[in-house]
């Protein structure tokens, strides 16, 4: 998205970034109340597939770096004028982020699945606690991009 951005010279409006921030909202949302749906929750039984969660991981990631790729364009086009490096920029810029998202990833969930598999009747427990946690920042980005939305002037 950021290449064909900077492919036909545009200008993404703040309000979009905001509007697609608040869509990472939703997903958060979405899934953490999924998560205790599928899951043993408080909503009821598993009865999802392997494939399920996989999908909801892949479309959870497209609309969380759709809201970060309008706001790495913005950045880009307000300081690299030749459309080359701003490409080569995005690139390298992609390539860190999805190393540093790596790593953050292994480095919160490894304690989290060692321990689940240490002591296996945490698991209902561990799937409830982390459903409720994206639950929350799924509302509170919702509330704290709502709140931007709101006070931004329409242009």
């Amino acid at each position: 998205m950021g290449g064909f951005i900077i492919a036909f010279n545009l200008v993404v409006p703040p309000r979009v970034g905001l509007a697609l921030e608040f869509t990472v909202g939703i997903a958060l949302l979405v899934v953490g109340l999924l998560n205790l749906k599928g899951h043993g929750g408080f909503l009821g039984a598993d009865r999802e597939g392997a494939r399920l969660p996989r999908l909801r991981a892949f479309l959870l990631g497209i609309v969380h770096g759709l809201a970060g790729s309008a706001a790495v364009a913005l950045l880009v086009l307000a300081t690299v004028r030749d459309a080359a490096a701003a490409c080569g920029y995005l690139l390298v810029f992609g390539l860190g982020t999805m190393l540093g998202m790596v790593l953050i990833t292994v480095a919160l969930t490894s304690p989290v699945a060692l321990f689940a598999d240490r002591f296996r009747w945490s698991g209902p427990g561990l799937r409830l606690v982390t459903g409720l946690l994206s639950v929350g920042l799924g509302a509170w980005v919702m509330i704290q991009t709502g709140l931007a939305l709101r006070a931004r002037p329409v242009l």
